[in-house]
């Protein structure tokens, strides 16, 4: 070993040594790294040691219902859209809710719908302004109107509109811009006690009226309108995108059932009124994340009160609930049947797969196996040799020539969870029994993205120290855990509690269920020696084997 390479490993010897003592609890050093208390006797040394990834077909379907849609801080995201390409075929993205009246509500005599709105919120990147420009335009972005409706009453009006793209994950230029978002009204009583209606791939959610349709550019709007004679505010709407309902639904529906007990409380009404769902017509485009609990239906109406004697007629609003209360489900489809993945799906073995398809939203993990004489042969170099482990790395490369990327999602965008993944008596996946790695328990980065270079392309590094140690060395020399176990990895990433100091909630809560991510990695390729995927393990001896 060169000089520099001495030093080289050196370094890096220090620096994992450094980050274990920083998380190891235990006031004296176990086997990471007890020969580095022998005088000169620290020699480092690393193997990248082949071992066996394969695809787990998780059959399109995925928990997907508020539980599973779980978002960091206890709040839901949904997914909209449809995105088509050769590698995955065909994903897309629905989206069901029930909704509630209001806690208390008065619609006064004679009322009348004027207009029925549903606002869907997405994040937007308003760092790039491009402000709407509309007719008798006095700056940008705002324009006036004469006889707006003010209370009773009609005023010359300010309104102020600016735009900005979403975030979305797809295809882009004019072709892919717009999709037709749908609003139509559940059917089916939505009970969220009944498993069916926790999965994806929930057959028992029928439709019935077209509430109403937008066609959406891939833009959301923000709307202010002050009066211009003193400038104080009539209208504010915040960032979102809006869709005008079915008016005359709504009267017959919500309106005309003043008083009866179909409106009086919620098991009543969800049963009345089943819910909506939202979904797209077009089968190609983008996916879109949005906000489910920050979404509005808003009613707009007229009618009479009574004050003191005197009847008038004024504008009122009923804003719907539509949030954490409510039943929510996101409904994926898929059409694979021209695409790579679906071609390779029926040659899908646990001995190990040439190439992985990675994707969130119910597509396939990965699972990974080390096999058994690998972690022999660590063992005995840890036995004989005084070996101890100071770092262990997944390393998985890139299928670059079959994975999406775009300007919104690039690959340093794309998030992983990696856990145990235990199985049953019969051999089959025990999703229950899920458990954080010994590494993620431990603190450590999980992973590490790596660019292309030269003629290396992208990988990650995925961290696994203490769960090959604990499997080759065990905590007092003797070896533990089931090395036959896999490791299961997911896109994603491990949903956290803000009222646990931001820890997850546990293995089994992640992203997955909403990440639009995929990507095509480099399996147990063995005609591709250099590039397939490895365990790097770097160790220290004492006699320099």
């Amino acid at each position: 070993m060169t000089h520099t390479l001495k030093r080289t490993f050196a370094m890096l010897l220090m620096a994992v040594f450094g980050s274990a003592l920083l998380y190891n609890c235990e006031p004296d050093p176990d086997s990471l790294g007890q020969q580095l208390f022998d005088k000169d006797a620290a020699n480092a040394h690393e193997l990248a040691l082949p071992i066996i990834a394969y695809n787990i077909n998780n059959n399109d379907s995925i928990r997907s219902d508020a539980l599973g849609l779980l978002a960091t801080g206890g709040s839901t995201v949904g997914v909209l859209g449809a995105f088509k390409e050769g590698q995955f075929g065909m994903q897309k993205a629905s989206y069901i809710t029930q909704l509630r009246m209001p806690a208390s509500f008065d619609f006064g005599d004679n009322p009348v719908v004027d207009s029925v709105v549903m606002v869907i919120r997405t994040p937007a990147n308003t760092a790039d302004d491009t402000y709407y420009m509309a007719d008798k335009v006095v700056a940008p972005g705002a324009y006036d109107k004469d006889d707006f409706p003010v209370g009773n009453d009609k005023a010359t009006v300010s309104i102020e509109k600016k735009t900005y793209p979403i975030f979305k994950y797809g295809k882009d230029g004019d072709a892919f811009k717009s999709m037709k978002i749908n609003v139509n009204e559940v059917t089916s009583f939505l009970d969220a006690g009944k498993t069916e209606f926790t999965r994806s791939t929930a057959s028992g959610v029928t439709t019935g009226a077209l509430l109403g349709s937008g066609v959406f550019d891939g833009n959301v709007s923000s709307v202010v309108i002050n009066k211009k004679s003193d400038n104080t505010p009539v209208f504010e709407a915040k960032l979102g995108f809006r869709i005008n309902l079915d008016k005359t639904f709504f009267q017959q529906k919500i309106l005309d059932q003043k008083g009866k007990p179909v409106l009086q409380d919620a098991a009543n009404f969800t049963r009345y009124f089943n819910g909506i769902k939202l979904s797209v017509e077009e089968n190609d485009g983008y996916l879109f994340q949005f906000s489910p609990n920050d979404m509005q239906l808003i009613m707009y109406y007229k009618s009479d009160k009574t004050v003191n004697g005197t009847v008038t007629r004024s504008r009122e609003t009923i804003n719907f609930d539509l949030g954490s209360n409510n039943f929510h489900l996101g409904q994926y489809t898929y059409d694979r049947s021209t695409s790579a993945l679906g071609n390779a799906i029926p040659t899908f073995t646990k001995d190990g797969d040439s190439r992985i398809y990675l994707q969130g939203m119910g597509g396939p993990s990965m699972g990974v196996k080390i096999p058994d004489n690998i972690i022999n042969d660590l063992r005995d170099n840890f036995k004989n040799n005084k070996a101890a482990i100071v770092g262990a790395r997944i390393r998985v490369y890139v299928d670059m020539n079959n994975t999406f990327v775009n300007a919104q999602s690039t690959a340093a965008n794309r998030k992983f969870t990696l856990t145990n993944l235990p199985y049953d008596k019969d051999g089959k996946m025990d999703y229950s029994k899920l458990a954080f790695t010994s590494d993620t328990n431990a603190g450590f980065p999980l992973y590490y993205y790596y660019a292309k270079k030269d003629d290396t392309p992208e990988y990650y590094d995925i961290v696994v120290t203490k769960t090959i140690k604990n499997i080759v060395e065990g905590k007092d020399g003797t070896p533990t855990l089931d090395p036959n176990d896999p490791l299961l990895f997911n896109l994603g990433t491990f949903v956290k509690n803000p009222q646990n100091n931001g820890n997850p909630y546990g293995a089994r809560y992640t992203s997955r269920a909403t990440d639009m991510n995929r990507v095509v990695l480099i399996g147990s390729d063995s005609s591709n020696e250099q590039n397939r995927i490895k365990l790097v393990v770097t160790y220290s001896t004492a006699n320099n084997k």
